[in-house]
């Protein structure tokens, strides 16, 4: 089978497409995979800087959806069954996984294989940061940086099925266009997004920001928050790492939070199946919409890559198996 190896961290030109052995494990649930997903961690990795670096050579990507070939008896599935997976050792940017039955998902009809092979990662990742990091209340307004990438739209997406008020934060004309899509109450532009946010909200702030991008954007952010607020750092794709002034938080008695959802899973492996049980009746009801990705072969994962590291990307990144 196809498969794309990481043979240098020397970015996405580090990448070679190479032939696999399929792999065989009768205690696994073998899936044929339609598309695999494309990640901020996948572009760290080619560089050698996420927290996780892993030997080479190596495949690339966390996530991805397909059709069971074959699964263990007791594992709830069947052969043909339409899944999403998530992958540990092995990643995902290959034509057959073979994967733990606790990290493969059932696909409800309404989301497609090529739609479901990205958003675990994000969705799941946003539900947490949400849920179990931010403690969303009814009625609260969520402001979310980077609102148009993949992680961003996710965000979205789960704040709206949640009932939350969302004020979307975008670089161009064009993200403007996919946030209002993705369901945000409120698309402002990055060039003077404070001011917009106190007029929008009467001057008294915003009760949660989720903030993928870090940089200098960072202390407005603080200064925005509605008294009692949380900042939920996810992660920084704008490549600096900010620092806090605690005596800020001291001010409106607000606070910042990590939202590390892998971390997590590793304190509390039953988490996962706790968050699935919550986001499958909305994703089979239609309240919860996952988006079509931006689709590359195979063979131009490269090309996949620089398009979140240019910060082209719009949406979610995927990449075709098929």
């Amino acid at each position: 089978m196809k498969a794309v190896h990481l043979v240098e961290a020397t970015g996405s030109g580090g990448l070679s497409l190479v032939d696999v052995d399929e792999p065989v494990d009768p205690a696994l649930v073998v899936i044929d995979l339609h598309t695999a997903g494309v990640s901020f961690p996948d572009l760290l990795q080619t560089t050698g800087s996420y927290q996780t670096v892993r030997e080479l050579p190596c495949v690339l990507g966390v996530e991805g959806a397909g059709t069971v070939r074959s699964a263990p008896p007791g594992s709830g599935f069947t052969p043909g069954r339409r899944v999403a997976v998530l992958t540990t050792g092995e990643g995902a940017w290959q034509q057959t996984v073979a994967v733990a039955p606790s990290n493969v998902f059932a696909l409800p009809d309404a989301v497609s294989l090529s739609a479901g092979s990205g958003f675990l990662l994000n969705y799941l990742t946003a539900h947490f940061a949400l849920d179990e990091r931010a403690r969303y209340r009814a009625g609260e307004t969520v402001l979310i940086h980077g609102a148009a990438g993949g992680l961003g739209t996710a965000a979205l997406h789960v704040a709206s099925a949640l009932g939350l008020e969302t004020v979307a934060v975008v670089s161009t004309g064009e993200k403007e266009k996919i946030a209002a899509e993705s369901g945000a109450t409120h698309v402002v532009s990055v060039d003077g997004w404070k001011e917009r946010v106190q007029r929008i909200t009467n001057g008294r702030g915003v009760d949660i920001i989720l903030d993928p991008v870090g940089g200098d954007r960072f202390t407005d952010s603080l200064r925005s928050l509605a008294p009692n607020g949380r900042l939920v750092v996810l992660g920084f794709t704008g490549g600096d790492i900010p620092t806090v002034k605690v005596n800020r938080l001291l001010l409106k008695n607000i606070s910042v939070t990590g939202a590390g959802w892998g971390e997590y899973l590793k304190t509390d492996p039953q988490y996962l199946a706790r968050q699935w049980q919550e986001l499958y009746p909305l994703l089979e009801s239609g309240a919860l919409r996952v988006p079509e990705p931006t689709l590359y072969p195979l063979a131009r994962a490269a090309d996949a890559l620089k398009s979140l590291s240019e910060r082209t990307a719009v949406g979610k990144v995927a990449l075709s198996l098929e």
